[in-house]
């Protein structure tokens, strides 16, 4: 199988960077699922009904989320009608959080695939053991039995947490993949046990920016410790970045793994077919 994970999407540039992007990239690619974060695709903070739309009509199969989850009000409810929007799967019990934290879906041409998305706890919110999570949702649907990929976003600060995570699901799942820091790293790989992994995917965003927002607000905040505002996507042209991931067909184990950035300011890197 074929498919493709994008970091986090930062407003509305990030949003029009994979419109531009994305339909052709799924044909050189010859991709058969798409993944990507949105936690961050309405104007910085969160997701809506109608910015999810314009992920999916750009080609996504899967959106998930992270630390930003709820900030649009309307994604608690949005997320019970919609099934290809995944939330972490490590909310507390006690919070009833709407929605799910995995998914096993179908893809057009009938395999399986299987997404779940993580937060992490190393300087974020207080949240269950994510590696407790990760056994159960990769209990739900075993890789190579079940399902014929796998693929685990873990969503969280630390890169430390990331890489033990990757080495957690080593050889039970087809990719896992760092989220929310939103700079690419240079770490694309396969596992031991035949996982690939990065420990960022980076995001859709202008690097022009602090890690996807205008520069102004910031560079305030580090310099003077007095918030002068609110964060704002910067809007100049996104670079999209993300993982490629080629899997065996009959184990479901990454076979290929490449970086993936396009447009904007990075230096392009596409995988050849």
């Amino acid at each position: 199988m074929r498919f493709a994970f994008f970091g986090d999407v930062v407003g509305k540039s990030g949003r029009d960077g994979l419109s531009d992007h994305l339909p052709a990239l799924r044909r050189h690619l010859q991709l058969e699922f798409v993944i990507v974060n949105a936690e961050n695709a309405a104007a910085g903070f969160g997701i809506t009904e109608n910015t999810a739309r314009e992920l999916f009509e750009a080609g996504a199969d899967c959106l998930t989320l992270g630390n930003h989850s709820w900030d649009q009000r309307e994604a608690l409810t949005y997320i019970v009608r919609e099934p290809r929007l995944i939330r972490p799967a490590n909310y507390p019990a006690l919070s009833d959080a709407p929605g799910k934290g995995s998914h096993l879906f179908q893809t057009e041409g009938g395999r399986t695939i299987m997404v779940i998305n993580l937060l992490g706890r190393v300087h974020m919110d207080a949240m269950d053991d994510p590696f407790a999570a990760a056994d159960r949702e990769l209990d739900k649907a075993p890789l190579g039995q079940v399902a014929d990929a796998v693929v685990v976003d873990m969503h969280c600060e630390a890169t430390s947490e990331k890489m033990a995570m990757g080495h957690y699901c080593d050889g039970r799942a087809s990719l896992v993949v760092g989220t929310h820091t939103h700079v690419p790293t240079a770490d694309a790989q396969i596992l031991p046990g035949g996982t690939a992994y990065q420990t960022d995917a980076g995001a859709c965003a202008d690097y022009d920016s602090v890690i996807g927002n205008q520069k102004e607000e910031p560079l305030r905040r580090f310099t003077t410790k007095i918030s002068g505002g609110r964060y704002q996507p910067a809007s100049g042209p996104a670079t999209i970045c993300g993982v490629f991931v080629e899997t065996d067909d009959r184990t479901g184990l990454a076979v290929r793994v490449e970086p993936i950035r396009m447009g904007g300011r990075l230096k392009e890197t596409v995988p050849e077919v």
